[in-house]
């Protein structure tokens, strides 16, 4: 890929601390419902170490309000998130045994959820989103993504391939994850197309869906 070559357009000095930052804030911000109203940064290992110099605070910041690596505001995005008040903060963390460039996000959202978000940025510009809340999952954002979380049941897989296939769009990977069985279970497609607006409320129509939310590389989360 000419990406993988040349490096991603971006604002900054560094692909992993600045493109990769913002990236991963942005995919972390579209996996939350509703507005945030604040969020705390969980900062590890280098990215501990070197957030401030790197612009890694500001990059973070801007993709959580939405901004990709490239805008020209990221420099600004404290100022930004004042203006918006949106509340930020910086902590150190030691998560053990993951990237170096890794960050825990903890969001609250207006309707006072509380939702936790870890992720690291690769090289390059690539991400990783590895754990939301209990769950263990993959999410690069690299393809358009769809996050569902839903009760347990029997049932549950088939009818959503089917509301999928339905919409004529591919299903390229799928996990399925639970917490125990009959409980809390998280499913997370990639798909070589994004689904329509109308088969996501299909989706969304379902008693046992809890939520839907898809990221779409190429735009804005649809939820």
């Amino acid at each position: 890929m000419v990406f993988d070559i040349l490096g991603p357009i971006m604002i900054g000095p560094s692909s992993s601390h600045t493109a990769g930052a913002a990236r991963l804030g942005k995919v972390a911000r579209d996996l939350v419902e509703g507005e945030i109203l604040s969020v705390t940064f969980g900062l590890h290992g280098s990215f501990a170490e070197t957030y401030r110099g790197h612009g890694t605070d500001r990059a973070l910041l801007a993709g959580v309000l939405g901004m990709s690596p490239d805008d020209e505001r990221l420099g600004q995005s404290k100022q930004i998130a004042r203006n918006h008040r949106l509340i930020y903060s910086y902590v150190r963390v030691d998560l053990e045994n993951v990237h170096p460039n890794t960050v825990k996000f903890i969001f609250v959202n207006d309707q006072h959820e509380v939702i936790r978000i870890t992720g690291s940025s690769l090289g390059g510009g690539q991400i990783v989103i590895t754990q939301i809340d209990d769950f263990s999952v993959r999410i690069t954002g690299s393809e358009p993504t769809l996050l569902i979380q839903h009760t347990d049941k029997p049932g549950v897989i088939s009818t959503v391939s089917k509301v999928i296939a339905d919409s004529g769009v591919n299903i390229a990977d799928m996990r399925v994850r639970r917490t125990e069985k009959g409980k809390l279970a998280s499913m997370i497609i990639e798909t070589d197309e994004s689904i329509p607006v109308k088969a996501i409320q299909t989706l969304k129509d379902f008693a046992w869906i809890h939520s839907v939310k898809q990221i779409d590389p190429n735009g804005e989360a649809i939820s």
